[in-house]
């Protein structure tokens, strides 16, 4: 998926000139490997989702293999962790302060993806009601990390997110993962998840790390014990 200057000027329709501007410019996403420039095509996406730039529809085709196991919600939990008493006044700080307590490697351009979620704010609230936010853009948010994450943060307090119930938001969601598909699957089994009344108490309790990953693994045990039967 590390794509070269030439085949993004292709997927972008522009002059391979223009993408070397772009790189000078500090831009486009882009890392520099024994000499030549290489692009992951997912930053591409959310790049030109932020930037409001047309690219070619091959760039949503990435590489895929049925035999790749997806990651369970607890899993992507445990990995990218829970956090409590989140500062904040208003959707900036909040997602700024979201974006410093994500568990991300070093390499990853956090004001890059600050910038991301607040354009994607700027366009629509990401507020689901029952004071639950899921910060993301138009396409998933995958960054060069060696497995998806799932970053719970409870804020110290409630901010308002301009919510489609008009409540303000507690706590806050976010999903990052290495490919499409594997955002696209957690975020399935998370509003799954979030209809769960059950779970959904834990969350308004801002319940302890343990309880929270005990409910998501007794519905992902049903999710799966059903898909099995479906299956079968």
């Amino acid at each position: 998926m590390q794509l070269t200057v030439r085949k993004v000027a292709k997927l972008f329709n522009v002059s391979e000139k223009t993408i070397y501007r772009w790189i000078k410019d500090n831009s486009i996403p882009a890392y520099r490997v024994n000499e030549q420039y290489r692009f992951h095509r997912a930053e591409l996406l959310e790049w030109a989702t932020a930037n409001k730039i047309g690219v070619s529809p091959e760039i949503l085709k990435e590489e895929t293999g049925s035999a790749v196991r997806m990651p369970s919600l607890v899993e992507a939990l445990q990995a990218g962790g829970v956090v409590y008493r989140l500062g904040g006044t208003d959707k900036d700080s909040v997602l700024r302060a979201v974006v410093e307590a994500m568990r991300l490697p070093e390499e990853v351009d956090r004001e890059f993806l600050f910038r991301v979620l607040a354009a994607r704010e700027a366009l629509a609230s990401t507020g689901i009601g029952d004071g639950i936010a899921i910060p993301h853009v138009r396409n998933p948010i995958v960054l060069h990390v060696p497995s998806a994450t799932v970053t719970l943060c409870f804020l110290e307090r409630p901010v308002d997110f301009n919510a489609i119930d008009g409540q303000p938001v507690r706590c806050l969601f976010t999903v990052v993962s290495p490919t499409v598909r594997a955002h696209l699957h957690l975020l399935s089994r998370l509003a799954f998840a979030l209809r769960d009344a059950r779970f959904m108490e834990t969350i308004r309790r801002s319940a302890l790390r343990e309880d929270i990953l005990a409910g998501l693994q007794r519905i992902e045990t049903a999710m799966d014990r059903k898909a099995g039967t479906t299956g079968g």
